[in-house]
């Protein structure tokens, strides 16, 4: 059942962005276009060869077919809600082979689990598209849309779409506090790491500058010492992380003056932060007021060990009336209510990655166009002069 709580905070955050950033043109929604980590994945990872994974059960029990879909959640994730509330269709995994034709029009989801705004952070989990790779993947995107309707048109499009961002998160939990002695932790002490971080997701977002963004929300860090992860493996009495909640205190801030400096040098509020901490301390400190039992807890029965930490999930641990019981449920799940779930699943993949440009040939092996398909490998993208190319 839908909880009012939890609905009113979600109409009130939709009503911001459309109010910001919607408007429509011949009674059809804007392109939507969602860059990330686990949190906006919607099935990209479903595509590589990484453990990185949402594609077993519990993963999708909420979701409309109740099967998992790639998705890092129970049901619908934050990109679904946002397309809902434009009145689109939800956008497609990049990868996925289903998105051609009209279908580009809508707009992709670049986002990978595991990622974050440094290459080296989620390496455990091998091969993901991390920033560089979606940032191109863009790209490759604009030259397909190019062979649709034209250059003219396609710059349009992209420079009218909304775009989401969430980084961040990753570069604390699956990098600098992964290890006790992680690299990153001997490089930088906490203030300087994070100062680290703004600065180079500064040149991720001008870069999607560049590549035509003119309507981009970033979101800021959640209560990053309440996530499973943390209570798992730091808390022993369910509260929330020290060193973890000191890093999302230290980096939001940095974000929202790193943003504002940004918006200054290019005369325009192209860019919008999101307070993702707020929404997500307000289901920690009242978790029955949004239909959860506690948020104290990291697993109902998930036995934790050694090695166990990069596949917690990485938001915040809320357990949902109607699973407190299921115990093989519980161990996975965060609901789709607080669309903040961020678990990595452990298990084994056996799929060989490919480029976008070959996944085609990789489900069908004749090769052959779909109706209005049209070809993957137009332009000059990694993905199509490097038959080797491998986003990880």
């Amino acid at each position: 059942m839908a909880n009012p709580g939890f609905a009113t905070t979600l109409v009130i955050f939709l009503a911001v962005v459309t109010s910001i950033f919607v408007t429509y043109t011949e009674g059809a929604p804007r392109a939507f276009f969602v860059f990330g980590d686990s949190l906006v994945d919607n099935g990209n990872n479903n595509f590589l060869a990484t453990t990185a994974r949402a594609d077993s059960p519990p993963y999708g029990v909420d979701y409309p077919t109740h099967q998992p879909t790639g998705r890092f959640s129970n049901g619908l994730n934050i990109p679904d809600l946002i397309s809902e509330h434009l009145g689109a269709e939800p956008t497609l995994p990049y990868l996925d082979p289903a998105l051609n034709g009209d279908k580009l029009l809508v707009g992709a989801n670049f986002a990978s689990a595991g990622i974050g705004i440094l290459n080296d952070t989620g390496i455990q989990f091998v091969n993901i598209l991390r920033m560089p790779d979606q940032l191109q993947y863009f790209q490759e995107y604009q030259q397909l849309v190019s062979a649709l309707i034209g250059e003219e048109q396609t710059q349009r499009l992209v420079n009218d779409a909304l775009v989401l961002i969430t980084l961040g998160g990753n570069d604390y939990v699956n990098n600098y506090f992964l290890t006790p002695l992680s690299a990153r932790r001997i490089q930088y002490n906490l203030d300087d790491y994070s100062r680290f971080i703004i600065t180079e997701y500064s040149k991720i977002l001008m870069k999607l500058y560049d590549l035509g963004a003119r309507r981009v929300l970033v979101t800021g860090s959640g209560p990053l010492g309440c996530v499973p992860a943390e209570l798992a493996f730091r808390s022993s009495n369910g509260e929330c992380a020290k060193e973890p909640q000191q890093a999302s205190t230290i980096y939001n801030p940095l974000l929202v003056e790193m943003i504002k400096r940004l918006n200054q040098e290019l005369g325009s509020d192209i860019f919008v932060t999101v307070n993702a901490m707020e929404m997500q301390n307000d289901f920690i400190t009242n978790p029955q007021d949004y239909g959860f039992v506690t948020s104290k807890i990291a697993f109902h029965a998930w036995k934790a060990k050694p090695g166990d930490e990069g596949h917690f999930p990485s938001a915040p641990a809320i357990v949902v009336n109607d699973v407190i019981t299921d115990e093989t449920r519980d161990a996975n799940k965060s609901s789709a209510k607080a669309n903040t779930d961020n678990s990595i699943t452990d298990k084994p993949q056996r799929m060989q990655q490919q480029p976008r440009g070959q996944i085609a040939s990789f489900y069908d092996k004749s090769t052959k166009s779909k109706a209005n398909d049209i070809p993957r490998t137009s332009g000059m993208s990694r993905a199509n002069t490097d038959p080797q190319f491998n986003p990880s």
